[in-house]
């Protein structure tokens, strides 16, 4: 007879996540999330993953090292991130969007796989 398996695992649990650029109210979180992934503080616009609320993963526009928090699955939501911020730097060509686009729709696919389903 089979063993019975359980995954309580509550990280894997569905939730919306909200892609939208970082505000001056969100300079605290970012600051405890770049202490989280002992990181310097960010500088400058940022993209951020917003889940419940809270802040667990940020990518700068200009490009540069992301921030993620460590005890959270977030390699797919900063992927995604690092894709939006590329977007909206000015010299983005529409033809590497339109590539971008394709790419995100593809990791929202992959997140919703790990139980995060981003919000539309």
């Amino acid at each position: 007879m089979p063993r019975p398996t359980a995954h309580t695992n509550d990280t894997l649990a569905l939730r919306d996540v909200t892609v939208r650029l970082a505000d001056r109210a969100d300079s605290q979180a970012l600051q405890r999330l770049a202490e989280l992934d002992s990181a310097s503080a960010p500088v400058g616009p940022m993209v951020v993953a917003d889940i419940d609320g809270e802040i667990v993963a940020a990518v700068p526009v200009a490009g540069g090292p992301a921030l993620a928090d460590p005890f959270r699955r977030t390699a797919a939501l900063v992927e995604m991130l690092v894709l939006r911020a590329a977007q909206l730097r000015p010299e983005a060509p529409v033809a590497r969007a339109r590539a971008a686009g394709a790419r995100i729709a593809g990791l929202v696919r992959h997140a919703r796989r790990l139980g995060v389903a981003p919000s539309r």
